[in-house]
């Protein structure tokens, strides 16, 4: 079954590529557009689209705002931003977006993006054998915390175990670094090195820390800086939204 597109874009050659792409790509139905954040709205009152292609500026209300009021609509679509900027790729992960394409948008990109929504949709390619976690259990003194996965800044491999790193605190979480990517949501957490699991929604900047090294710095009180392996890079750029 096609997924149900709806491309909000103000600019109408912008729509007409896009949907030009998406039809030519196989398995997306553009079923709407709209020229406004509000014409988009009242479009999602009579049809439930699966996933909406957002620019971010937008003359009415910014796409940022209207990925937050998408996150109520009662059957809520997956977000892709499409923009032309990219200097708000790490607010469009604090907002649920699924992807964030740049303009102009390429084909191999774009299919990547649709590849990746359909999995998280019908489950087809989906890489865990069970549900996502919705809290992440963790040790202290004897007591089993239950985190929020916001809280959690970053996992750090320890053998068979792993320490979590949330709340200013180091705590041990009984789960492989496997175990952990396998569960958590893949449009929140990457592993960028085999010993580190890092959220998304938590990394401030991509740093160069040596020539040929790069690595993220997150926005935790320590700025804690973590190396990215160098297979991981150009993936990492891409789930950010950067040019890879």
């Amino acid at each position: 079954m096609s997924l149900l597109a709806l491309i909000v874009d103000d600019e109408a050659p912008a729509r007409a590529e896009l949907r030009y792409l998406l039809e030519g790509l196989g398995g997306v139905e553009v079923v709407g557009e709209a020229a406004s954040v509000r014409e988009a709205l009242a479009l999602a009152t009579r049809l439930s689209y699966d996933v909406v292609f957002l620019d971010i500026n937008m003359p009415d209300v910014t796409g940022m705002e209207a990925a937050r009021e998408i996150s109520h609509w009662p059957k809520r679509p997956a977000v892709v931003f499409v923009t032309a900027h990219d200097d708000h790729a790490i607010q469009a992960f604090a907002v649920d977006a699924v992807d964030y394409l740049l303009k102009p948008v390429s084909e191999e990109r774009l299919a990547r993006c649709v590849h990746r929504i359909a999995a998280l949709r019908g489950g087809e390619g989906a890489r865990r054998a069970g549900p996502e976690l919705a809290k992440v259990a963790v040790t202290r003194r004897g007591e089993t915390l239950l985190l929020d996965l916001d809280d959690v800044v970053y996992a750090e491999a320890e053998g068979d175990y792993c320490w979590i790193h949330a709340r200013g605190e180091r705590l041990l979480s009984t789960q492989s670094m496997r175990e952990l990517e396998d569960a958590l949501p893949p449009t929140v957490f990457f592993r960028i090195h085999r010993s580190h699991l890092v959220n998304l929604r938590r990394v401030a900047a991509l740093e160069v820390i040596a020539p040929g090294r790069s690595g993220v710095r997150l926005a935790d009180e320590a700025g804690t800086v973590l190396e990215v392996a160098r297979r991981q890079t150009k993936a990492l750029k891409q789930h950010l939204g950067l040019r890879a």
